[in-house]
This record gives C-alpha cells, structure tokens and sequence, in this order.
C-alpha cells in the first residue's frame, strides 16, 4: 500500500491516471500527446504507476496500451473505508468510484483489464481457474470442458446449464495463459440473474467477447492480469461484467490465499 500512496503523491501521475480514466487503453505516444508531456517524464510515471499496480500494461502487436486498474484501490477501500469516518477518506472513495466506472469517451476501446497480485504457485492458480472444486466457491460457477484449444465448453451456475456451440477454449497453455469464449445470454440466464429486458435484447445481438487469463510469476507472487475484450463499441455486456470481476478476482485471490471463500460471488456478466 505504501506504493500506491506513494504514486498517487504526484500530480504527474494523478494526470496519468485521469487521461486514462478518460480514454482507457493508450499507448506511450497518445499519452505523450494528451497530456503535452516528454516521452522520457510518462515513461517514468508509467513505471512507478505499473509498479504500485495502479496501470496495466497489455501488449497489442508492436504497441504497448495502458489501462488503471482499480484492485489496490479497492484493497486499499476494504482496509480502511469501513474501519474510519467516511469524510475523511473521500479522496480514496472518488478515486475507487473513477477506476470503476465506465468511461463515457466514446474512442475508448472496449475492453476490461484488470491485475491482480496472488501468493500461490502456477498449478495452484491454475487448478483454481479450471477446476470445479474450485471456481464454485469463489465463483459460483463450473465447466465442462477439456481444456484444450477448440474444446466445447457447457456452463454450471444456479441450477443453469448453458451450452452453445460458440463457447469453445481459444488458448490453453497450462501455468501460462487460458483464454474462452464468454457464455450465451439466454431468457433461462436473465431469469436466473435478474436481467431486465432490454439487457438481455442488446446483449444477444452483441458479438460473443472473450476473457484471458495471463499468468506470470514475480518472485514468491504471481501477476494475473485478466483482459475481457471483443465487445461491440457501447456494449452493455462489457458494462455488466467490469461490475463483477473486481468482486470475483478478490474471491479467487482470497481463496488461495487464505482457503476461506469469500460469501455470495456475484457472477461477471
């Protein structure tokens, strides 16, 4: 934590931060151009952002593109939001509410990044991504699946079975990298979760988007950085799901950590 109050001490950076809370996903250079600053003096505060978790850095072919990313923001609001008078943390609970919220620039592009730091190992992370036993508890959710590239996949959640040709396994590279297909929105799903009607009209003719689990180990931790992409520009899906991965990566990271799940996981879209 002592980081990210560090990083957030600069004005620089806190430029950084709101260019991209405006127009999430720029590169070196459109930061450079928006904010008028050298290329040398972003690069720097980019560092120190990355560093305390603050921005995510996803690579997009010879690009590099930078998102914020609300998880210290949201660890630091469960530490001590709750625990001290609310006035006296308004700061904090503006900057939470800014890394959350959707953009309303419509040049962003449409997409979800989101890392998060986990003390496990690689199989550990990966069992709890793939394995029934655990993404029930933190999730609430389980698959059939083989886990292999091309492989279906049918999805378990409140008594719900849905399956759909599209939902496949796109990447499987175990301890590495896993990404699929999102599920099918049908009326049995809306029931369930109590979607209204006009979600569920836009969200069925809406592409199908993708989520990708990438897995890097840093020393004793490892960096899981979660991108949710291919959504139609104005999507309501990406909407509904950059409300739900923040409380359901905080289960998967309280799970392995502590072996205790966390109550009610809210399901990402």
């Amino acid at each position: 934590m002592d980081e990210v109050f560090k990083a957030l001490a600069d004005a620089g950076r806190r430029r950084l931060l709101d260019s991209l809370n405006q127009r999430n996903g720029q590169s070196l250079r459109e930061l450079c151009a928006e904010l008028d600053m050298a290329r040398q003096s972003v690069s720097k505060h980019l560092a120190v952002l990355e560093a305390a978790n603050l921005v995510s850095a996803v690579r997009r072919g010879r690009e590099k593109l930078h998102y914020l990313n609300a998880e210290p923001i949201n660890a630091i609001a469960e530490r001590w939001i709750n625990r001290y008078d609310r006035g006296r943390v308004h700061a904090l609970t503006d900057l939470k509410k800014a890394l959350e919220e959707t953009p309303m620039n419509s040049t962003e592009r449409p997409e979800f990044v989101y890392t998060t730091y986990i003390n496990t190992t690689p199989e550990r992370l990966w069992q709890a991504l793939t394995d029934p036993a655990f993404t029930s508890r933190y999730w609430g959710v389980t698959f059939d699946t083989e886990w292999t590239a091309g492989a279906a996949m049918t999805w378990h959640e409140s008594g719900l079975t849905t399956s759909d040709p599209e939902q496949v396994v796109l990447e499987s590279e175990p301890y590495r990298k896993l990404s699929y297909t999102w599920h099918a929105f049908t009326r049995e799903h809306a029931d369930t979760h109590g979607l209204s009607e006009d979600f569920l009209a836009a969200a069925t003719k809406e592409r199908r988007s993708k989520v990708t689990f990438q897995i890097e180990p840093l020393g004793q931790v490892l960096k899981l950085t979660v991108v949710h992409d291919d959504f139609d520009p104005g999507s309501v899906v990406l909407a509904a799901v950059r409300e739900g991965w923040p409380a359901l990566l905080a289960g998967l990271k309280t799970l392995l950590e502590t072996g205790e799940a966390m109550p009610e996981p809210k399901p990402a879209g």
